[in-house]
């Protein structure tokens, strides 16, 4: 068998972030209001521009940017904020961190929102955040037609979702904000960091001010000089202002973008295409209007035991590649049922059902195609090692690619 891939480490950071690092350093210049053009401020702009939004605010996390969009929204405590149940645990903290409350929605087998679930639960919202879970987008036209209705914001966690699009739209530019991420298994990695953009001059203004522009450092912020005037001294300093060595590391990524974009997207459909090959796995179809981003790659398993299952985790790990069950791996923090930080968690049959059975892979866009058939040749063989002796379902002949 081929070399097992290496699937944890990320692409260098290209030189022209090493220059400008080592330029900073010298300086000592480290604090992003020192100057007007900070490589916190380039980055804004540009990744603004790249997102086709107005404005952006960098901060220290994508949670961060979350947070900060429900305080700028100027929800009241204890305002409810509606999330899918499939989502990670700091999707939740960043609400409760908002002293608000979560309100928890169903997910399906296919990883996105239920709408059914969704729309009984939104007449109690003060305000909505959609996770684009893993890159898998929800239906937004419907999502958004229900909140557009009620008069609902949304918020976009994009974490995973940097060059996915909706029917020609960025995701991140559908809702009122969008929150993206810098972590390092992301596409743009500066090992923390995160961003939000939105159209709404107040609203930015009132997250830059809160982000920690104390005094008047929101004047080097391209914005509506009234918003920020308006604002001065009425709001707390949360101080999460995303630091310049880490700007200046995630610049030069920008332009890779597309191309890891699309290799990304190349990587996950040669590997989905095997994987439905199999009588006991499956990969969900995607949505019509979505055009994904993917650095990573799910799939069900289609009636297999908890035992069957351990086994097959077992079995691809002492081949080399580690396949992630969500729902039973212990203390997983995007299993709902481990927020116990939350009080009077719900019971979400159809996404426990779901978790129990969700596999995660990583698959980074810089893989060639010879490492992918490797990730998808290991897959296979532990599922065939554990089931082969079965007899096929007879449902599980019929499914979608």
């Amino acid at each position: 068998m081929s070399q097992v891939p290496n699937v944890y480490d990320a692409e260098p950071i290209p030189d022209a972030a090493l220059v400008t690092v080592r330029q900073l350093l010298q300086s000592g210049d480290l604090f992003r209001y020192t100057s007007d053009n900070s490589p916190v401020a380039l980055l804004e702009a540009e990744f603004a521009r790249a997102l086709g939004a107005k404005y952006a605010l960098a901060v220290s996390s994508c949670s961060a940017a979350l947070f900060l969009s429900l305080k700028a929204l100027g929800l009241p405590r204890d305002a409810k904020v509606v999330i899918p149940a499939f989502t990670f645990g700091a999707v939740p903290s960043s609400v409760v961190h908002a002293d608000c409350v979560p309100v928890l929605c169903e997910c399906g087998e296919n990883y996105r929102i239920d709408l059914e679930d969704f729309a009984a639960k939104l007449p109690e919202a003060d305000a909505v955040i959609i996770s684009h879970m893993r890159g898998h987008t929800s239906d937004m036209d419907a999502i958004m037609a229900l909140c557009d209705a009620a008069d609902i914001p949304v918020i976009e966690d994009a974490a995973h979702s940097l060059g996915t699009t909706w029917g020609g739209r960025n995701i991140g530019t559908i809702g009122k904000i969008g929150c993206f991420s810098f972590q390092s298994y992301k596409l743009l990695n500066a090992g923390e960091g995160g961003i939000m953009i939105t159209d709404d001059a107040d609203l930015i203004a009132r997250a830059v001010i809160m982000s920690g522009a104390y005094e008047h450092n929101w004047k080097k912020h391209p914005v509506l000089q009234a918003a920020f005037a308006k604002w001065q001294n009425k709001l707390p300093l949360y101080n999460q202002r995303l630091n310049v060595l880490s700007a200046a590391v995630i610049r030069p990524q920008l332009e890779e973008l597309p191309r890891r974009v699309s290799q990304g997207r190349r990587n996950h459909d040669h590997v989905a295409a095997q994987l439905n090959q199999s009588r006991w796995l499956h990969v969900p179809a995607k949505l019509p209007p979505e055009e994904r981003a993917p650095d990573s790659i799910q799939f069900n398993l289609v009636d297999m035991s908890a035992e069957e299952t351990e086994s097959f985790v077992a079995a691809a790990k002492s081949a080399g590649v580690s396949v992630q069950v969500f729902g039973q791996s212990a203390d997983n923090a995007r299993a709902f049922w481990n927020w116990q930080f939350l009080s009077d968690l719900p019971e979400l049959p159809k996404t426990r059902a779901m978790l129990m059975r969700a596999c995660d892979v990583r698959l980074p866009a810089r893989l060639t195609l010879p490492e992918c058939d490797v990730i998808a040749g290991i897959i296979l063989d532990a599922v065939e090692k554990v089931m082969g002796a079965h007899q096929a379902p007879e449902a599980a002949t019929v499914r979608s690619a």
